[in-house]
């Protein structure tokens, strides 16, 4: 009797991004009544979920003084990151969610930030791989200190090579540092999806792909052969970068597919502030956040030490912390207010 008035208690807490109750959305596990105490789980969407003290205090309010003989709440936490299914339904692959990272042009520091997004989801506790499709330009190895080794392979498999938590393929694994990567575009195509299907994952939260700069062949093979959860648009603030940002913006929309946020990287008095953020509300889309321009990011990526590891009390370092967050929590609404959506406790 008492469990069921705590959990209509509990019903009544809302998650603040799905604006649904905590019990429709079966975030709520495992209650048992102790005495005074009531005891259950929590299943957050992400491990990089930042709303544990809020809902730590809603349900307090929610339960406390309102149920009858409860005095303490005990709440243990865990997370189940949901699943776009369309994922395992086309690729046979056990990815959650593709996350595609892109800018309109080269230098905006992309790569920094797939890198630095890859860690810091991956410190959070969640599983994540890390595709590097700029087949022909590949940086992904370097910034995250590892050198041109080859992958070993099982089964017909390769298997990927892991740095900071992370899983990673990139064609730097696969050619010498000096020579060159000469591909028209159906060998781009190819190349990409072998990394999807011709690489042994395993279980993946987050794959985070980081694309060539542009609107050329990699970001429209991938667009349109794999299932995206949304795309992540980087510009650094000036005019020329946002200009350039919104057209690798406008071709997602056109593919339909959902535009996670845009992020502004390099802010600072160099180059200025507020373009990305600009460009975000221009086109009604999530502003995930600002990376000021820091020499330490550089340099991590030089010597492969992502600063969000290396250094992360950074300026630069808590801006990529807020920014997996945010990315993880716009994950989370994206696929929870999708038709084929499946509630979290029968994810697998």
């Amino acid at each position: 009797m008492i469990a069921s008035q705590v959990m209509a208690a509990l019903s009544t807490v809302i998650e603040p991004e799905l604006h649904r109750d905590i019990v429709s959305l079966n975030m709520v596990r495992d209650l048992t009544i102790q005495g005074d105490t009531a005891r259950f789980t929590i299943v957050l969407t992400t491990p990089a979920c930042p709303l544990k003290n809020v809902f730590l205090e809603r349900c307090n309010a929610a339960v406390i003084g309102k149920v009858p003989g409860i005095q303490k709440l005990e709440i243990q936490w865990d997370a189940q990151v949901p699943t776009d299914r369309r994922v395992s339904g086309r690729l046979n692959v056990a990815m959650k969610n593709i996350i595609a990272v892109s800018s309109g042009k080269g230098g905006v520091g992309k790569s920094t930030v797939a890198s630095n997004l890859a860690v810091a989801l991956a410190e959070a506790g969640a599983s994540v791989g890390l595709i590097d499709a700029d087949i022909l330009n590949p940086n992904i190895p370097q910034m995250m200190g590892l050198g041109a080794g080859r992958p070993k392979v099982v089964n017909n498999k390769m298997i990927p090579i892991q740095a900071h938590g992370v899983k990673l393929m990139s064609t730097g694994f696969l050619t010498e540092p000096d020579k060159p990567m000469i591909m028209r575009g159906p060998m781009l195509h190819g190349a990409i999806r072998q990394f999807f299907t011709d690489v042994e994952w395993g279980q993946i939260d987050y794959m985070i792909v980081d694309l060539p700069p542009g609107t050329g062949d990699a970001p429209l093979s991938l667009a349109q052969s794999f299932p995206l959860a949304g795309a992540i648009i980087v510009t650094q603030p000036q005019e020329v970068a946002v200009a350039d940002a919104l057209r690798s913006m406008a071709m997602f929309e056109q593919l339909n597919v959902p535009i996670i946020g845009v992020i502004e990287n390099m802010a600072g008095d160099f180059f200025g502030t507020g373009g990305g953020e600009k460009l975000a509300q221009q086109r009604n889309v999530n502003f995930l956040g600002r990376v000021p321009l820091n020499a330490e990011v550089r340099k991590g990526g030089d010597y492969g030490r992502p600063i969000i590891a290396h250094m992360p009390e950074t300026d630069a370092g808590r801006a990529f912390q807020g920014i997996a967050q945010n990315v993880a929590a716009r994950i989370s609404v994206l696929i929870m207010q999708s038709p084929d959506f499946i509630p979290l406790n029968i994810i697998g």
